[in-house]
């Protein structure tokens, strides 16, 4: 038996041993304070005894738990692709999407925030990224904050985004658009690159810094900022709210 509960809760143990049995996989049963078999590969147990509990291959019993289960067993038989889509913005949405089917959302804080990007990759390990084409100024600072962690060699797949965000109800539900959008990245094809390759953007021309210090005031209410910082925004070093921090401290 390759599997087994390790908890002390009983409805979640209800919930993994039903789904277990469902499915047709053999398990242990065990308690927090009991030796794990030495054939055991995956624990299922809770959310509030994951981080307690020392052992290599755990999985959090909760909606979804038994795709990650069968990934940690079966590796890619049970998936032939698995895609991490990330809508590039300000608060960029991502998808997993394995066999054209949605498995996890997100919507994360800022362009700089990949922990979730590589937590997926560790979870999914032969999933590839994809990522859209546009936010030129946040898809820079997100593939910069890639290549730090995964390094600027890592493969990449760029797809065209075009009409990939929706209107939601008439609305601009921007939340609802960013994971929508990421999910459609995730389904469409695109082109094989590397992180590296597309940092190489060039100069941004006298329009971009134009634009971008046309940002700033909008954003700030009252602070255009130098050429200088627009170039850095426009490069992927800084963010358009750190070029107005920094024009305000003079």
């Amino acid at each position: 038996m390759r599997v087994a509960i390790v908890t002390g809760d009983a409805r979640i143990y209800y919930r993994a041993a039903k789904t277990l049995k469902e499915y047709g996989i053999p398990f242990h049963s065990l308690g927090s304070e009991d030796e794990i078999p030495l054939d055991v590969e995956v624990v299922l147990t809770s959310k509030e005894e994951y981080e307690r509990m020392e052992f290599p291959a755990k999985v959090i019993v909760r909606e979804g738990f038994i795709d990650e289960l069968l990934m940690r067993l079966n590796g890619t038989g049970r998936f032939r692709r698995v895609y991490i889509a990330i809508d590039p913005g300000e608060r960029p949405g991502v998808s997993v999407i394995a066999d054209n089917r949605v498995l996890e959302v997100y919507h994360l804080r800022n362009p700089r925030d990949v922990r979730v990007i590589t937590e997926l990759l560790e979870k999914y390990p032969s999933s590839r990224i994809k990522i859209g084409h546009g936010a030129k100024r946040q898809r820079i600072i997100m593939l910069k904050a890639l290549g730090e962690t995964l390094g600027y060699d890592h493969p990449i797949i760029v797809v065209n985004e075009r009409r990939t965000t929706p209107k939601v109800g008439g609305l601009d539900v921007s939340q609802v658009q960013d994971i929508v959008a990421a999910i459609n990245i995730g389904l469409r094809e695109g082109r094989n690159t590397s992180i590296g390759a597309l940092l190489d953007v060039g100069e941004p021309t006298k329009h971009e810094i134009e634009h971008i210090k046309r940002k700033s005031r909008e954003l700030s209410g009252n602070i255009t900022i130098s050429s200088g910082l627009a170039r850095e925004v426009a490069l992927g070093n800084l963010t358009l709210e750190e070029a107005i921090e920094r024009q305000r401290r003079g």
